[in-house]
């Protein structure tokens, strides 16, 4: 006795291609989300990302350059640069606008130095939720 089993061709919908959303998420904070048409999520993540880069520019924060040394020395300064490239757009513009950040310490440069890096970051979490959505991983 056979049997046949019958797929549900509506199921089975190929998720859409995840490069291009992550790859907008990623040049403008949030935007991959509103091409998934979720643009609740787009402005959230939007509005978090670039408030959080502009309160660190404002406090005068410093970007992180790319160092090598003791491991410690690479992590730290490797890894605040990978999260400065992750803010796109906005960290390329404040770099082309000649965006410098003074050499002094301080507690609101320090604190600058973290809200930019925390903006980053941010943007990552947002490229990864874009690419659960787009493969349908979650909705």
């Amino acid at each position: 006795m056979t049997t046949e089993v019958k797929k549900d061709v509506a199921a089975v919908e190929p998720a859409q291609s995840w490069f291009l959303p992550v790859l907008l998420t990623w040049i403008a904070p949030g935007s991959g989300y509103f091409l998934l048409k979720s643009p609740e999520r787009g402005a959230a993540m939007a509005t978090m990302s670039i408030v959080m880069f502009t309160v660190g520019l404002l406090m005068r924060g410093a970007f992180f350059e790319a160092q090598t040394g003791d491991l410690l020395t690479t992590v730290i300064y490797c890894g605040g640069w990978f999260a400065n490239l992750a803010n796109g757009s906005l960290y390329f513009l404040a770099k082309a606008f000649g965006y410098n950040s003074p050499d002094v310490a301080g507690h609101v440069v320090d604190y600058g130095t973290k809200f930019l890096v925390g903006s980053g970051l941010i943007n990552i979490l947002a490229m990864v939720d874009v690419f659960e959505i787009a493969t349908r991983k979650k909705s």
